[in-house]
C-alpha cells in the first residue's frame, strides 16, 4: 500500500496525478529529440511547457494539503511527505532546465535559418550568386538589404509610437472617468445628507403638529364646557349646584331707596 495513501486519499490522488504528468513530460522530451522540423519542435515544446505548469499547480496543491495535515501527523509522516514534495520539486526543476536547453537550441537554429536561409541548397545558391556578382553589385545588394532593414525598423517605430499614443489616450480616458466617478460619489453623499436632514425636519414638524392638535383639542373642550355652563345657568338661573364662572356671574340685585 502506498504510504501516502495511508495518510490521505486526497494526497495520494494528487501524487498520482503528478507522477502521470512526469511520465508525460519524460515521453514528450524523448519524442522531441526525434522531431526535426523547427515548427513542430516549437509546438511540442509549448505543450511540454503547459504540462510543467500543470505539475507546478499540482505540487502547490500537494504542499497545501501537507501543511493542513501537519498538526495531525506524527514527525515521521511529516518528514516523509516533505521529502516527497522536495523530490517532486527537484524533478520538475530538471524538466524546466531541459526545456530551457531545448528552447535555447531552437532559438539558435531559427537565427541561423534567418541569416543563412532555409537549407544548404539555398545557401550554396547564395554563394554561387555572390561569386558571380561584381563589387558594385555586391555593394548595391548590401545597400538594398540595409534600406529594407531600415524600412522595417521605421515601421516598427511607427507601431511603437501608435501603441504609446493609444496607451496615453486610454490613460486620459480612465483618468476622466475616475474624476467623473468621484464627482458622482460626492453628489450622492450630498444627496444622502440632504435626505437625512429633511427626514429629521419632517419628524420635528410632525411632533409640532401633534402638539398643536392636542392644544387645540383641549381649548375646544374648554370652550365647549364654558358654553355648556353658560347655557345651563341661563336655563336654570336659581340652581345653586352649578358654580358660577368667574367674570360671568349675574349682577347682584340693588335696592333703591
Amino acid at each position: 500500500m502506498d504510504p501516502i495513501e495511508a495518510v490521505s486519499e486526497e494526497l495520494a490522488e494528487i501524487n498520482g496525478q503528478i507522477s502521470d504528468a512526469f511520465r508525460s513530460l519524460s515521453n514528450g522530451f524523448q519524442k522531441l529529440d526525434k522531431i526535426k522540423d523547427a515548427n513542430r519542435r516549437s509546438r511540442q515544446l509549448e505543450e511540454l511547457t503547459d504540462k510543467m505548469r500543470q505539475c507546478k499547480s499540482l505540487i502547490k496543491e500537494f504542499d497545501r494539503g501537507v501543511k493542513d495535515m501537519e498538526s495531525r501527523n506524527d514527525p515521521n509522516t511529516n518528514r516523509m511527505l516533505t521529502e516527497r514534495k522536495q523530490s517532486m520539486i527537484k524533478e520538475l526543476n530538471s524538466y524546466v532546465a531541459l526545456k530551457k536547453q531545448y528552447a535555447s537550441t531552437l532559438e539558435n537554429n531559427k537565427r541561423v535559418e534567418l541569416f543563412e536561409g532555409p537549407g544548404d541548397a539555398y545557401a550554396e545558391d547564395n554563394v554561387l550568386l555572390a561569386s558571380s556578382m561584381t563589387n558594385q553589385q555586391l555593394m548595391d545588394q548590401g545597400n538594398q538589404m540595409m534600406d529594407e532593414t531600415d524600412a522595417a525598423i521605421e515601421r516598427s517605430k511607427k507601431v511603437v509610437h501608435e501603441t504609446i499614443n493609444v496607451g496615453t489616450e486610454t490613460a486620459a480616458t480612465l483618468k476622466a472617468q475616475t474624476e467623473q466617478m468621484s464627482r458622482i460619489v460626492n453628489e450622492l453623499d450630498s444627496i444622502h445628507f440632504s435626505i437625512k436632514k429633511a427626514s429629521k425636519l419632517v419628524k420635528e414638524i410632525g411632533r409640532q403638529v401633534a402638539t398643536d392638535k392636542c392644544i387645540m383639542a383641549m381649548l375646544f373642550l374648554v370652550v365647549i364646557g364654558v358654553i355648556t355652563i353658560i347655557i345651563v345657568k341661563l336655563v336654570h338661573p336659581n340652581n345653586k349646584d352649578i358654580m358660577d364662572i368667574p367674570g360671568l356671574a349675574p349682577p347682584a340685585n340693588r335696592k333703591f331707596r
